[in-house]
């Protein structure tokens, strides 16, 4: 194969990222990454209501703004060598649309209101929803959440439209379907203009919104309309079809071409959510759980279809074939809060330095910025450190992680974290090292659950942030888990594995495991069990347990 290039855009939480990769080794040749400014300066979100809504712009602008860098970065002649573009994104993110499939907020009318946004994974306005649409499945002789884990969740589709249609009548007037963030930015590049025209993924739509082929797509009218009415008439306005992430999506249209300086030969592939992608970017293995640990974890295990036929793992974020590898059954689960957990307690511990430094009548200005990055820039890693050093018992405090709800097993966004054992020698460190066990705790719970319905975890596999900066943590997470974990090398496996979509969505690869294979990078790092941890840990996970039965 000739060097060929091809773009994997991850849009994450707080930022987008391109990476430019060489298809035929996977070498990073450029990257670039764009800062959300209108989420932010927190624009459109009311954390006390858990509302999270993103703007479109953020996301158009930072599209345009991190390929063209890629490619000013890679050098003139790169723009002819690139073959193909693909997308992941946070999920479950979705957005009102009209006919045109144009996102409300993208209307001078609706350009300031929160309800014509997406509305992020992390929102949780919809619990409300959520529970009914809970309480309604268990009426009908078809279990429609079966393949879900049996539980509805607010973070998805279905709740989250049902929230924005009842809250904002408006928008309700204005909306003519419901799209999801993965979908859409495909269906933007190709130039799409009628959203019955946009090829929807199997990724979301069988994780999120109750598609599946056993029901023909997705579940009847009815079942949504008599939940509420208005919901009516919506399943005829979303898709039948869905497509994995290794087929076109179709051409970069003419306009995108020309603002991103590319040709319209580019091929722009089937979107899928983040951690789906990462997974394979992470060079997953059957039966070895990927773990993408950024501000929550998305958990992703594959497994041969034939090897997990008729079973189901209740309470996970649904099974799927296809929505990680094609050909392949997908399973999803995950936590609502990890690294938001840790940026939750930094926030806490630096309040004095955040809010105090300015009013300073010892240092100026100028230096109380400079103290203030400095103090906030070293807390985590000063945290971690002093930790690591702390003696561990098995009455230490102890702390439940779900800070923002519960993700799995058994979703509830309503249930809250917990800290206990505190007394006066509970200092800054040993709070730290309880959230810290509590989050690794919270993992052990998803994989104890996979193996207890019969799809056995076999190994570990730590990406993103946290799996890379954090020694601490994933030494606690060997230890709970009494398991060895390993660290994928790259620092962007969710973009990498875009990219390696991308290139099979090109052809240039005839599959998906055959460009991983090619262009994956490795593993750099892994943790061993340390056994004198390992029983102690055992018992203080009973002890987590029985906290969270206390405070759900």
């Amino acid at each position: 194969m000739n060097d060929s290039f091809v773009i994997g855009v991850d849009y994450g939480t707080d930022s987008v990222r391109s990476v430019m990769l060489n298809a035929r080794n996977g070498d990073e040749v450029a990257s670039a990454v764009f800062y959300y400014p209108r989420w932010r300066d927190g624009l459109y979100c009311d954390a006390a209501s858990n509302r999270f809504r993103q703007h479109p712009l953020d996301y158009v602008e930072g599209l345009t703004a991190t390929i063209r860098e890629c490619i000013t970065k890679a050098g003139p002649l790169s723009a002819s060598a690139v073959k193909a573009i693909s997308v992941d994104t946070t999920g479950s993110t979705p957005v009102a649309v009209d006919k045109t499939g144009t996102p409300l907020a993208l209307l001078p009318e609706f350009e300031n209101n929160p309800n014509a946004m997406f509305v992020l994974w992390k929102d949780h306005t919809s619990t409300k929803e959520a529970a009914e649409i809970n309480a309604h499945a268990e009426k009908f002789d078809v279990n429609y959440l079966q393949f879900v884990g049996g539980i509805y969740s607010s973070e998805w589709f279905w709740a989250k439209l049902l929230h924005i249609l009842r809250e904002d009548e408006s928008v309700r007037n204005a909306c003519y379907s419901w799209v999801e963030h993965c979908d859409w930015i495909p269906f933007l590049l190709t130039g799409g203009t009628a959203v019955s025209a946009m090829k929807r993924g199997v990724c979301s739509a069988g994780h999120k919104a109750l598609w599946a082929k056993e029901y023909g797509g997705l579940p009847p009218d009815t079942f949504f309309s008599s939940i509420d009415p208005l919901l009516k008439g919506f399943t005829e306005r979303l898709f039948k079809e869905t497509y994995t992430s290794d087929k076109p999506a179709g051409n970069l249209s003419e306009e995108w071409a020309h603002r991103l300086g590319l040709s319209t030969d580019v091929i722009v592939g089937v979107g899928a959510f983040d951690a789906h992608m990462g997974a394979v970017g992470g060079q997953i293995e059957p039966y070895h759980l990927s773990k993408v640990m950024g501000t929550s974890t998305c958990d992703m295990l594959v497994a041969p279809m034939e090897e997990v036929d008729g079973k189901l793992v209740r309470g996970i974020c649904g099974q799927v074939p296809g929505s990680v590898i094609p050909g392949m059954m997908g399973l999803e689960a995950g936590q609502s809060a990890f690294g938001d957990t840790y940026a939750w307690f930094k926030n806490i511990v630096a309040w004095p330095v955040n809010n105090l430094l300015q009013k300073s009548s010892v240092i100026d200005a100028a230096t109380a910025d400079l103290l203030k990055k400095e103090i906030n820039d070293s807390i985590i890693s000063t945290l971690a450190n002093e930790a690591a050093a702390l003696p561990l018992k098995e009455n230490d405090e102890l702390a439940v992680d779900w800070l923002n709800g519960r993700r799995t097993p058994d979703a509830n966004q309503l249930l809250k974290g917990a800290i206990s054992g505190l007394n006066l020698a509970s200092d800054a460190p040993r709070i730290f090292k309880a959230l810290v066990e509590a989050t690794c705790f919270g993992a052990k719970a998803i994989v104890d659950r996979f193996n207890h319905e019969g799809v056995p975890v076999k190994g570990l596999i730590g990406l993103g942030g946290v799996a890379k900066k954090s020694s601490y943590i994933m030494q606690v997470m060997a230890d709970v888990m009494n398991m060895p974990i390993r660290i994928h090398t790259s620092e962007q496996t969710c973009a990498a594995g875009a990219a390696m979509f991308a290139a099979t969505a090109a052809g240039l690869y005839k599959t998906v495991e055959d460009a991983m294979a090619a262009m994956g990078s490795g593993f750099d790092n892994h943790y061993n069990p340390n056994p004198a941890n390992v029983t102690l840990y055992a018992r203080r996970f009973e002890k987590y347990k029985r906290l969270g039965e206390c405070v759900s």
